[in-house]
């Protein structure tokens, strides 16, 4: 990997991971396109370097996360499914799901559920914008969370999908995928660095925070933009995006 690599892959993550189509997977076919090796170290980069987009949510909502003591309550509780299942599946999500066909699978088949989704929800009219969550709802938006594990599927399409059918605004549910994101990755990020980040050199830190700078920089654009577009539109466009990309990886590319 070069530092022209690490700065692409960095740019794409902080494009992705708030996007309902999947941060993970586009590391990895951007990595297939690149022509990089799926080494170990890779496979922690394309962890590692999501702290940075989630650095920027920090920025942007971290004063309100630890200002408001219910709300930090509900977001420790969402993350209490993710840390559990996380830690069993470590070596199964890092050994066998990993792969090009699992991710355009998971891509395809959670636009098409993505497009249906959208078809028949309708949002209540009694939603609140600011309402915070129940803790069962909580608890639930967790659990589908950890489908993510996948890469392909999107841990912001699950965690929002899941406000959405729980009755929450759309706001409100994209703004608490932000804030659940940051003890995932967080956590996610710790893990990797506590199993492999003792064997990584100097050059390999130093792509890292190449990755991680770019990531931090883009993802302040990306969130802010995500915001202003689920105001007045569906995720739709986003499925039918996932299915052209596992398409044309499918007939063109693999």
């Amino acid at each position: 990997m070069t530092f022209f690599h690490a700065l692409i892959l960095g740019i794409v993550e902080g494009i992705t991971e708030f996007l309902p189509v999947s941060s993970t997977g586009h590391l990895i076919l951007t990595s297939k396109l690149l022509g990089l090796s799926p080494t170990d170290f890779l496979k922690s980069f394309e962890v590692i370097i999501q702290l940075g987009a989630i650095l920027a949510v920090f920025v942007l909502y971290g004063k309100r996360l630890f200002t408001s003591w219910e709300l930090f309550k509900r977001v420790a509780v969402a993350f209490i499914p993710t840390a559990v299942l996380g830690l069993a599946l470590y070596k199964i999500v890092k050994s066998f799901l990993g792969s090009e066909s699992v991710v355009l699978w998971a891509l395809a088949l959670g636009g098409l559920a993505l497009i249906l989704f959208e078809r028949f929800h309708r949002e209540p009219a009694d939603a609140g914008v600011d309402t915070l969550i129940s803790y069962k709802q909580a608890i639930i938006i967790g659990v589908v969370q950890s489908l993510a594990f996948i890469p392909g599927v999107s841990r912001s399409a699950a965690t929002i999908v899941g406000g959405l059918a729980l009755g929450l605004r759309r706001k409100a549910a994209v703004e608490f995928s932000f804030l659940l994101a940051i003890p995932t990755m967080v956590a996610a990020t710790g893990l990797d660095l506590i199993k492999g980040g003792a064997g990584f050199s100097g050059s390999q830190f130093s792509l890292l925070a190449t990755g991680f700078i770019a990531a931090f920089v883009v993802a302040i654009f990306a969130i802010k933009w995500l915001l202003k577009i689920v105001q007045s539109r569906t995720f739709i466009p986003f499925g039918m995006y996932r299915i052209l990309i596992a398409l044309i990886f499918f007939f063109v590319i693999l």
